[in-house]
């Protein structure tokens, strides 16, 4: 049938016409102001949600590269432990190019016993497979038959994964600097110093606040339970709070550097300081991609109960004194401790990676996945899956852990909660997280923000300034808190969200829990989107009566009403043979809507310009993209679908030869799948 018939006969029979309804709201904390940037309240002593966008590859500023192969190896007979590093070690005898790598090492289809332990430990090399499944007809597979006496770690990448918080980021090229700004609020990213000339744009400085008794009595020497003074447990550690950042500006005596703070920095409790770091033994440029790390299981012991230990590998994956770097599309399992970890590491990504099925005891220092140890700063986790965990994501660093941002990660079956845990981690955000068919009782929580009191050898507060955001665990429980000098949050969360946790705290900031709609649905996505694609307004002119029209950017709902409020009519959509009558509009959709004069539409969102839609057998009204796509340069997944010309509409129909931003088409499909708008 003709496009128009369906329309026509789509308004004039509202019988076949159904709802679709969308509500949303912001949080009183983070919301979009009239010009589409996200605004910041702050409570009455200055504590305020942080950015976290800083975190990732490059901060987030690049997407990852793609490197070329230069080298490959395949797997033989017998140990495969120098077969694999003498291929690495090749590489890295090679130079390095101008973007800083020297190229990317291809391991073949096959399974390759290692009993050692390899070392990804040269700047500028990328190590990858050609799959993380389990069949290593079509994957790369590096079994670790090592035990854990011999193999603690099967792969380690960087300067290597020793250091603690006194050692990390140690070496100094210039002398110790006070920073003389009375207070540095969480979130900011400029403060003055004493004396600027030993500094210049683009340095690497470290900044340390250290650890005082003015600033213990002003946490309350971390709640521990009986537990304060000189003799405290929280006195007795080494627990300095140390940022690793890149100067950005020098202004004055002013500083601005790459990313913010996340703590306040109060001179009165600890004089702040900065120094220039000599970067000894930091790595950079490195990424592991598109395989599968499996651990032996001697005995086949399932990963629910209590498994053996000590015939297997501690960890899957460590990366360890290493800047800029990443992990995707990878697999671990049978670990005893972690899938994923880091240590004395800045702005690392690790994407779509799963973490699943350790082998171990089920108790402390055990199955926590993926692992934020010490010194680890601005790292991203997205769209990574742990399952049979204790702790799935986790900060198991102390002061010197902050930065850290989960979106989108998703645990299964675990045994305890996915937390912040020990010794003032800082700035940790979990954006979108889920939690599902958890092994937690209900009288329990699977999330928390939270004192953890005298657990452990005394964690006390171990996490500040963090915020769990849109995240969904069910009808099981998260704990928020707020710590002394600081402050937790949870904003739009599912599930039973209260202060109630194990030792008796102020509840943190709770808003809006078991409230669908929460705007932006991802907190990191926004603050990304701000920072590195300002808004920027489309406009489109339509004509008095019917028009198609779709949303060709990234809008917030406030600005989508607005446009809905010039028109005559509700939109109406296209889906599954029926007109649907909607309060709202999304990207990608097409929409007949009415206007009662000539009027010019402002999309006031952020640049899209590119999409993949998901198309049935038929006829489909879609959307548009936020620039010109001939469509000749449309294809579809698989190819050839497309079975009629793409109708747009002005006043009557006609054959589109261009897709334009605003405007709504019609196409009609030889079957599902998708349209590739590029």
């Amino acid at each position: 049938m003709h496009p128009r018939r369906h329309i026509y006969f789509g308004l004039m029979l509202f019988i076949f016409i159904e709802f679709c309804f969308s509500q949303t709201w912001q949080s009183n904390l983070v919301k979009y102001n009239d010009g589409l940037r996200l605004q910041y309240t702050a409570d009455s002593t200055g504590n305020r949600i942080p950015d976290f966008s800083f975190a990732g590859y490059k901060n987030g500023t690049v997407p990852i590269p793609y490197i070329n192969v230069v080298d490959s190896v395949s797997p033989v007979s017998g140990d495969n432990t120098m077969n694999i590093q003498n291929a690495i070690n090749r590489v890295a005898a090679l130079p390095l190019d101008a973007n800083g790598f020297r190229g990317a090492l291809l391991l073949k289809a096959g399974k390759y016993n290692v009993s050692g332990t390899l070392l990804l430990n040269a700047s500028g090399i990328v190590l990858r497979g050609v799959g993380e499944g389990s069949d290593s007809i079509s994957n790369t597979i590096i079994y670790a038959t090592g035990d854990s006496l011999t193999q603690p770690t099967v792969l380690v990448a960087g300067g290597g994964k020793s250091g603690s918080n006194s050692s990390a980021w140690s070496g100094s090229l210039t002398t110790n600097v006070n920073i003389t700004t009375d207070t540095i609020f969480v979130g900011e990213n400029s403060f003055q110093v004493a004396n600027v000339s030993q500094f210049a744009v683009g340095d690497n400085i470290i900044i340390v606040h250290p650890k005082t008794m003015e600033w213990l009595r002003a946490v309350n020497f971390g709640d521990v339970p009986n537990d304060t003074g000189a003799a405290s447990y929280w006195a007795s550690v080494t627990i300095p709070i140390l940022y690793n950042r890149f100067i950005t500006g020098i202004s004055g005596d002013t500083i601005t550097i790459d990313a913010p703070v996340y703590n306040n920095l109060v001179r009165s409790l600890s004089q702040s300081y900065i120094y220039k770091t000599n970067r000894s033994g930091i790595l950079t440029n490195i990424g592991i991609e598109n395989l599968r790390v499996d651990i032996i299981n001697p005995y086949n012991q399932l990963p629910t109960v209590n498994g053996d230990e000590l015939h297997h590998a501690q960890d899957a994956i460590w990366l360890g004194k290493i800047e800029d770097a990443w992990v995707r599309h990878c697999t671990t399992l049978h670990f005893v401790q972690s899938g994923f970890k880091t240590s004395i590491a800045t702005r690392v990504t690790i994407d779509s990676c799963t973490a699943i099925d350790p082998i171990s005891i089920i108790t402390g220092e055990r199955r926590y996945n993926f692992n934020t140890y010490i010194a680890s700063q601005l790292i991203l986790f997205s769209n990574c899956y742990a399952r049979y965990a204790r702790h799935a994501f986790v900060s198991n660093g102390t002061t010197t852990v902050s930065g850290i941002v989960f979106y989108n990660c998703i645990s299964e079956g675990s045994y305890n909660a996915t937390e912040g845990h020990r010794l003032w981690s800082q700035g940790m955000l979990y954006d979108n997280f889920k939690d599902i068919n958890t092994k937690v009782s209900l009288s329990n929580f699977v999330l928390g923000l939270y004192n953890r009191g005298n657990y452990g050898s005394g964690h006390g507060w171990a996490a500040v300034h963090s915020v769990a955001w849109n995240c969904n665990v069910g009808i099981s429980q998260i704990i928020i808190q707020k710590p002394p000098t600081a402050q937790n949050y949870a904003i739009g969360c599912v599930g039973v969200v209260s202060g109630d946790g194990p030792f008796n705290h102020p509840e943190g900031y709770i808003e809006g829990s078991n409230v669908a709609g929460l705007e932006p649905l991802s907190l990191y996505k926004a603050q990304l989107y701000e920072r590195m694609n300002p808004p920027q307004i489309l406009k489109h002119e339509v004509n008095s009566g019917w028009n198609l029209i779709s949303i060709p950017n990234d809008m917030p709902q406030e600005n989508i009403q607005k446009i809905i409020q010039k028109a005559y009519s509700s939109p109406y959509s296209y889906e599954a043979n029926l007109y649907k009558r909607c309060d709202s509009l999304k990207r990608g959709i097409g929409y007949w809507l009415k206007f009662n004069q000539n009027d010019e539409l402002e999309f006031i969102g952020w640049i899209n310009d590119k999409d993949t839609l998901e198309l049935t057998e038929g006829w489909n009204l879609f959307g548009s993209v936020s620039t010109n796509i001939h469509v000749e340069n449309i294809r579809t997944i698989p190819e050839d679908l497309i079975d009629s010309k793409i109708f747009a509409f002005h006043t009557n129909y006609q054959i589109a030869d261009t897709l334009f931003p605003g405007e709504g088409y019609w196409i009609k499909m030889k079957s599902s799948g998708k349209l590739v708008l590029k």
